[in-house]
């Protein structure tokens, strides 16, 4: 996937007045890549303009503008990109009762090596998993996830987790698929 380059970043102040349609758009980009799987997990898929967009609001909330500020962004948000055949995804754990949360955040530590993209043949692929993300005593409630689908784009997302109580799939609609193979081909 195309990498976010530092030539077409702008600076804070030019990006505030030019916002609102680049919001708009980066939103509508969002929507048809995000999937709901149960009742707790989001998976956002990445691409090159909804980490552009990161970047971006990343630098107007902070005010950045130091260079090698920038460049940490950058450098930061184009992690969660894929590589060649490869789908970047954010996986959301999204919890609303801080109780619940704590308790199966801490019993879900494996939860992502559970998960997984269905192709149309079937095959279920688990994802490349960041570890900075979970440690030994809980998951993160962001999982940063990379699937290598070589040109196959999922028809599903899953969770097979039997033993932290979860598992659920969601097909994608025909839109989403749209999306993340186009997503694949520019990749």
């Amino acid at each position: 996937m195309r990498r976010v380059e530092r030539d077409e970043i702008i600076d804070y102040v030019s990006y505030q007045e030019k916002r609102d349609p680049i919001r708009t758009r980066v939103m509508a980009l969002k929507k048809v890549r995000r999937v709901h799987v149960g009742e707790y997990l989001t998976f956002l898929f990445e691409n090159h303009d909804t980490v552009l967009y990161q970047v971006q609001e990343m630098m107007r909330v902070e005010c950045i503008v130091r260079e090698i500020d920038i460049e940490h962004e950058m450098m930061t948000y184009n992690e969660l990109l894929g590589g060649e055949g490869e789908l970047g995804c954010t996986l959301l754990v999204e919890i609303d009762d801080a109780k619940i949360r704590a308790e199966l955040l801490s019993r879900w530590q494996d939860l992502p090596d559970h998960v997984y993209v269905e192709t149309a043949d079937g095959r279920k692929l688990g994802p490349v998993i960041d570890e900075r993300q979970r440690d030994d005593r809980r998951l993160s409630t962001v999982q940063y996830l990379k699937f290598a689908l070589g040109r196959s784009a999922p028809v599903a997302v899953g969770v097979d987790y039997p033993a932290g109580g979860i598992t659920a799939r969601s097909e994608l609609t025909a839109e989403q698929a749209q999306a993340l193979l186009t997503d694949l081909e520019g990749s």
